[in-house]
């Protein structure tokens, strides 16, 4: 009889679901045991209960998309479908569909600390470029080096085949049931199933609930980044298969919005334009938790960080700031704020249909206003991670990659490969000075390095050459650092060094150490270093003005005396007044932003301010002052931030981002 009762489709259904539901929260247990640096801080037994309790709602909707098909089929009311086979099938889909549900949620484990958010479907677009082998490679190394998750993905998906219901064919209990009543009793079931489904992938059964969506999560979380233990990957990747990212907000009108902040900037002074060089180097992952120079009253008392040659530039020779952040989470997300002077809000900009806009930059502005000649440099594949694409969009006229690397007699090509994502950074970092030494002045060019990214190999002469700290980034760092000296010597031996500009920033934070960068705001720390050898004045260490990514663009042409109006989200940060300098940033983990001006860091939903912090004393957000900040302060802060994204999004779906000289 039991045995009977097991093998019911209805019964057996349920069992089904509920083993899912048991490998879902193993994988969210996993999750947080990998990931537990990022929480042990704050964790106790009571929260990690709640936020696994808070975890289920979301299951619920990835399970029933998951399994839609093996519902149907287990719950369709014809007597044919327990046919000796028919089950093999059902049991086929259901373990395939929920296994690759599963390896989603263990691949996340890895991914997480580099994005701060559970993976959704724009991560398809990121790498849509890579290319089959370069993926296939990339997927491999990964696979050894996380070997207990791969292992781990297979035995549960041996416990779902295992686990599946009915073990036998139902049918041998209708035998014995009169077909009318056989019919009634899975039409019945099947038709109070189907509201019971809707009803969970939305999140609840009323008219007045709306789907559950990402943001949903953070009404169970007490800090942004928790919201990856709440949320799960297949979930966040249904929820933004047809998600619309660019919403144009109705905060004020144009003109109001216009009179509080505007993105035109008009030339400023008389002085004539300066036809000076300008080399921008992204670094990767180049986080300020590990810089030596803006830690040390921060960190344990003699600390050296991993960046020597970059920390004695900033002490003295280089101009530097404080209160510096990016603008996005993701390399995709830091080339246009650093380059273009273009936000990252919501979603990445060339991941949307926005992408095709006309937009601007500096290669733009200096190529064809100035005769600049530019290039962009990137020792990965040609148009990985659509840096390529970037380039050209915003006036970049040459790009070089491995594949001009590889055709240049003086290196020695793919020898030089680290095996995964490009050309070590020592040597295509000496070949980027010795291909600006070709170009005719004035240039502007960029380059993105590639090597204290994943795996964070180091080439076989190095290993163990530099320091290892508490993370395996940091010894890419310094190596990544060392060959920036390197580079540094061979571009002083050039004829063009001293009539350059060279501004340093990262693309992104990476792993987080210290408590200061586990905050909303910490993880977007980055440097952003103003370095011109042949000008003494430019130099020194600001400690009152907020700056962030999108302020480089404007910057850069307001030292050079740019004299054409052009459209940046930024500010020139050498002529601006502190008091008149702000950060906005979107947050992943809380889908909002966070607004930092003057004293105050807001953190903001999209509709109302939730939370307010004094981030220049209260470095760790300990104390929420919303309720007792000045009531005009917040206001003006609310106004200008209202007023800085319904101008952009307005412009980006209007299609406006460039000024016609």
């Amino acid at each position: 009889m039991k045995s009977k009762i097991w093998n019911h489709p209805v019964v057996a259904l349920v069992c089904n679901l509920l083993v899912a539901y048991l490998l879902f929260s193993l994988c969210r247990l996993v999750f947080l045991m990998v990931n537990w640096g990022l929480y042990a801080d704050t964790m106790t037994w009571g929260h990690a209960v709640s936020l696994f309790a808070a975890g289920l709602i979301f299951d619920t909707t990835a399970i029933l998309y998951v399994n839609a098909l093996v519902i149907v089929m287990m719950l369709f009311p014809l007597h044919w479908k327990e046919r000796a086979g028919y089950y093999k099938v059902v049991r086929w889909i259901y373990v395939v569909f929920n296994s690759v549900a599963l390896w989603a949620n263990l691949c996340d484990c890895v991914y997480f600390p580099y994005t701060g958010k559970r993976t959704t479907t724009s991560v398809f677009y990121e790498f849509a470029n890579e290319g089959t082998g370069g993926m296939a490679k990339i997927m491999g190394e990964q696979f050894l080096a996380n070997w207990y998750l791969v292992l781990l993905a297979f035995l549960l998906s041996w416990v779902l085949w295992k686990a599946f219901l009915p073990k036998r064919l139902a049918g041998e209990t209708r035998r014995h049931t009169p077909l009318w009543r056989y019919y009634v009793v899975q039409t019945v079931v099947l038709v109070a199933a189907v509201p019971l489904c809707v009803g969970g992938m939305r999140g609840g059964f009323t008219a007045a609930v709306r789907p559950i969506t990402i943001s949903n999560a953070n009404q169970f979380v007490d800090r942004p980044a928790e919201t990856g233990i709440v949320l799960n990957t297949p979930f966040s990747i249904f929820r933004t298969l047809s998600k619309k990212p660019l919403v144009t907000p109705d905060y004020m009108s144009d003109a109001e919005a216009e009179a509080l902040y505007s993105p035109i900037h008009m030339p400023a002074d008389s002085v004539a334009f300066t036809p000076k060089n300008v080399v921008v180097i992204i670094l990767e992952s180049f986080s300020k938790q590990h810089f030596g120079y803006y830690n040390q009253t921060l960190r344990k008392e003699g600390y050296r960080g991993f960046t020597p040659f970059l920390d004695s530039l900033i002490a003295h020779h280089a101009m530097t700031w404080q209160y510096s952040y990016a603008n996005g989470r993701k390399s995709i997300e830091g080339m246009p704020s650093t380059l273009s002077s273009l936000p990252n809000y919501v979603e990445p900009l060339f991941l949307t249909p926005a992408s095709l806009n006309r937009m601007s930059g500096l290669a733009r502005e200096l190529g064809e206003q100035k005769g600049y000649t530019t290039a962009f440099f990137h020792g990965a594949q040609n148009n990985s991670m659509g840096f390529q694409a970037f380039a050209r969009a915003t006036g970049f006229k040459r790009y070089f990659g491995r594949t001009e690397y590889n055709e240049d007699p003086h290196f020695h090509g793919d020898d030089d490969f680290d095996g995964t994502w490009a050309i070590w950074d020592e040597e295509f970092l000496q070949f980027y000075a010795q291909q600006m030494s070709k170009m005719q002045q004035p240039f502007m060019t960029a380059v993105f390095t590639a090597s204290s990214h994943t795996p964070f190999d180091l080439p076989e002469r190095y290993k163990g050459v530099f320091p290892k700290g508490e993370k395996e980034i940091q010894e890419a760092i310094a190596y990544t650092d060392y060959a920036l000296r390197r580079f540094f010597e061979e571009a002083s031996k050039q004829p063009w060094y001293k009539n350059t500009l060279f501004v340093l920033t990262a693309d992104h934070c990476s792993t987080h150490i210290d408590p200061y960068y586990k905050t909303s705001l910490g993880y977007f720390n980055v440097p952003i270093i103003f370095f011109a050898p042949g000008d003494s004045t430019l130099h020194g260490y600001d400690q009152e003005r907020v700056v962030e990514q999108v302020d480089i663009m404007p910057t850069v042409l307001g030292y050079l005396h740019y004299d054409k109006p052009y459209l940046a989200f930024g500010k020139d940060m050498l002529h601006t007044m502190p008091d008149d300098t702000h950060a906005l940033h979107w947050v992943p983990e809380s889908s909002g932003y966070e607004f930092v001006k003057g004293h105050y860091a807001l953190e903001f939903d999209g509709e109302q301010v939730t939370a307010a912090y004094r981030y220049r004393t209260d470095s760790l957000f300990a104390d929420n002052v919303l309720q007792t900040m000045p009531a005009d302060t917040l206001a003006v802060m609310i106004r200008e931030m209202k007023s800085v994204i319904q101008q952009y999004m307005k412009r980006m779906n209007e299609d406006r981002l460039v000024i016609d000289n």
